[in-house]
C-alpha cells in the first residue's frame, strides 16, 4: 500500500517537473524589456521564409517562430539591428528582408513593374496609331458601299 502511494508521489512529481520545464522553453530566452523591443522592431522588417509575403511579426509559421527565437538569441548577447540584420542576410540573403535594398541583384524587382508599363504603354500607342491609320487609309470600294446601303435600309 506505501508502495503505491510512493509510486503515484513519484509519477506527479515527475509530471509536474516535466510540465515545468516545457514551459520554461516556451518563454524568451531573455525577458528583458529592451530586447523584446528590438525584437518586435526587427521581427516587422524581417520577411518569413515560408509565408513570403508577411514579416516575422505576422506569421505563425513554425520557421518563423524559429527565425524570432534566433533574433532573440543574437539581440540577448548585445548584438546591434544592424550586424543581426547582416547576419541574417549573410545566411538567406536580400530575400529575408521585407524591403530589400536597390542595388544590381534585386534592380530588376524594383525596376521590372515600371519597365513592363513602360512597355506596355508603348504597345499600345503603337497599336492604336496601326488602327488608325489602317481605318484612315482605305476606302470604302462601290460594291461595299452599296451593301452597307442596303443593310441600312
Amino acid at each position: 500500500m506505501i508502495k503505491k502511494y510512493l509510486l503515484s508521489l513519484a509519477s506527479i512529481l515527475l509530471l509536474a517537473f516535466t510540465l515545468q520545464g516545457m514551459a520554461n522553453e516556451a518563454q524568451p530566452l531573455q525577458s528583458d524589456a529592451a530586447v523584446e523591443a528590438q525584437v518586435q522592431r526587427l521581427a516587422t522588417q524581417l520577411r518569413c521564409l515560408v509565408c513570403q509575403n508577411q514579416t516575422l511579426a505576422d506569421s505563425h509559421a513554425e520557421l518563423a517562430q524559429d527565425l524570432l527565437q534566433e533574433v532573440r538569441e543574437m539581440a540577448a548577447k548585445g548584438m546591434s539591428d544592424q550586424a543581426i540584420i547582416d547576419y541574417l542576410v549573410a545566411r538567406y540573403g536580400d530575400f529575408v528582408r521585407y524591403k530589400p535594398p536597390l542595388n544590381k541583384t534585386t534592380s530588376l524587382l524594383w525596376l521590372g513593374p515600371f519597365a513592363l508599363l513602360f512597355l506596355g504603354g508603348i504597345g499600345l500607342l503603337v497599336m492604336l496609331r496601326r488602327r488608325q491609320a489602317m481605318q484612315a487609309e482605305l476606302p470604302l470600294t462601290a460594291a461595299e458601299t452599296r451593301q452597307i446601303n442596303e443593310l441600312l435600309k
